[in-house]
């Protein structure tokens, strides 16, 4: 999990917090029984039943009132780091049980966040007290917390596909970067028969813009490309924040602007060398670059004054 995903998996727990505690509680309350105490067999079943239902579930164990683990932790998973380990284990500084004894109550305990020993992604977990037989202990239920927000957002189906679409990407922007290597051949190429023609010819005198026009075209398809690679492939996204996509579409209308910047100049060069008919495509050019450049400020000052008032509505609920 990258840094950028962290700080959002974090924001949206804040914003989710309620829920996601209710939906964790919820789920332990059910788990209530007392055969689920005694019997590895039943924790098997109920932790098997839950991942189907629960796809953020990892983990299910038992501890004595000391913080010692009582029988082995309980996966969803055959892969899970922790299958079918744990007996004997002391919990006494971890998380769920330090809060258990600083909150010292018999009502479920949903902790915040912390970063789980095993697999060293973000997690969090629900503990509840029993009593068995004259014997005191704890019930405790570990999630994982990017997996509850997806869940909660409707978005895990999507995340499936996630890899698939990064491989799409990543074929795309390859050929992208096939094509600036073409365009840095073409240029060079140019530049090199600009060296070698006769000095004053007329040939002479446009070499050089074809130079630019190509490099300046590689400059463009080369940021795209990389634009496409880091937003995409490289850097995590969460579709669901309005200013991913803002800075998303901020970087490739950039692109273009510097584009097509360069052309107009380009296009006032050669009408200042004598060819005048070029002057008025240069200033068209450069009229669609400033308003391309208000359009883009228009955008991101009226997209982050929308999304800051969405956030403050949120809050006000």
């Amino acid at each position: 999990m990258s840094t950028a995903s962290y700080i959002s998996v974090i924001e949206r727990y804040h914003e989710y917090k309620s829920a996601i505690h209710d939906i964790m509680a919820s789920i332990l309350t059910g788990l209530a029984e007392e055969q689920l105490i005694k019997t590895k067999e039943t924790r098997v079943k109920a932790i098997q039943t839950l991942g189907k239902r629960f796809p953020f579930v990892e983990l299910l164990f038992v501890m004595d009132k000391n913080g010692i683990q009582q029988g082995d932790s309980i996966t969803t998973s055959r892969d899970h780091p922790a299958i079918y380990n744990g007996d004997g284990r002391s919990r006494q500084q971890r998380p769920y049980f330090r809060l258990a004894q600083r909150e010292a109550c018999d009502d479920i305990i949903v902790t915040k966040p912390y970063l789980s020993t095993v697999n060293r992604s973000l997690c969090l977990s629900a503990m509840m007290k029993w009593d068995c037989d004259g014997e005191e202990g704890y019930l405790v239920l570990d999630a994982d917390l990017m997996a509850i927000v997806e869940f909660l957002m409707g978005d895990s189906q999507r995340r499936k596909f996630q890899p698939f679409f990064k491989y799409i990407y990543s074929i795309i922007v390859i050929g992208l970067f096939c094509v600036v290597a073409t365009l840095l051949y073409s240029a060079f190429h140019e530049l090199y028969l600009a060296t070698n023609a006769a000095v004053g010819s007329e040939e002479a005198h446009l070499k050089p813009f074809s130079v630019i026009i190509f490099l300046t075209l590689a400059l463009a398809i080369f940021d795209l490309g990389k634009t496409t690679l880091e937003e995409e492939v490289l850097m995590h996204k969460d579709i669901f924040r309005h200013s991913s996509t803002r800075r998303t579409i901020t970087r490739f209308v950039a692109a273009i602007l510097i584009a097509v910047s360069i052309e107009s100049l380009l296009l006032m060069f050669k009408a200042a060398l004598g060819q005048g008919d070029q002057l008025i495509p240069a200033v068209w050019m450069m009229l669609a670059a400033v308003g391309l450049l208000i359009g883009l400020g228009l955008y991101v000052y009226l997209g982050a004054k929308a999304e800051s008032l969405m956030r403050n509505i949120a809050k006000t609920k």
